[in-house]
């Protein structure tokens, strides 16, 4: 590959850019760049805030396949600058993502942030390690903030990553966010309340004198 896009842009894509008349434009990012390599601070800030992403593998045959993962915030660990990894939850029991990595240990992470209309694609490769109970426990969240059954290790080595436009995203809220605002909402209205009440009680105080 001459850059880092190029593990998307495969010549076929570059003809049909060149087409439609996007080629330009991404020819000039190439060259002032490309996509990173590495995960850098912002977006290991990204991917900390984080409650869930999409995973895609493909099999020996091509055929490809896309599973969710969740978790707390900061499930989807960042080890290095060119390492994530999870503990990967007991769930159904199909095996096929990992079964996919034994055949391709290509994989695809895709995250986005509904509530500030942001997207981060990672391109790389992956692997499940079974045995390491230290590593497992390590990335394991707090019991007392989650409650899942770890089975075994996913790790994933970054190749290139790209930080998509706003476009197009709904605008969304996870509950827990919905929920605080609600509360401090609440708070609020008590305070205006008892301040309201506080100011009616001093002007009757006045109006009796």
């Amino acid at each position: 590959m001459n850059y880092s896009s190029d593990i998307a842009f495969t010549d076929t894509v570059k003809s049909i850019q060149t087409r439609k008349g996007s080629r330009d434009a991404y020819a000039h990012m190439e060259q002032n760049g490309s996509w990173e390599t590495f995960i850098s601070p912002r977006n290991a800030e990204f991917i900390a805030d984080q409650r869930s992403f999409f995973l895609a593998t493909t099999n020996k045959q091509g055929q490809p396949y896309i599973q969710h993962r969740g978790g707390p915030k900061g499930f989807l660990k960042v080890l290095d600058e060119k390492t994530l990894a999870f503990a990967d939850y007991k769930g159904n029991q199909q095996f096929i993502s990992q079964g996919n990595l034994f055949e391709n240990n290509k994989a695809f992470i895709f995250l986005i942030d509904y509530a500030n209309k942001r997207r981060v694609k990672i391109w790389g490769t992956a692997e499940f390690i079974e045995n390491d109970q230290n590593l497992l426990e390590s990335l394991m969240p707090p019991a007392d903030k989650y409650q899942a059954q770890p089975e075994q290790v996913f790790k994933f080595t970054v190749e290139a990553i790209d930080r998509n436009c706003p476009q197009h995203i709904p605008q969304r809220f996870d509950r827990e966010d919905v929920e605080s605002l609600m509360q401090q909402k609440d708070q609020t209205i008590s305070i205006l309340e008892q301040q309201v009440g506080e100011l009616e009680a001093q002007l009757k105080a006045q109006l009796d004198k």
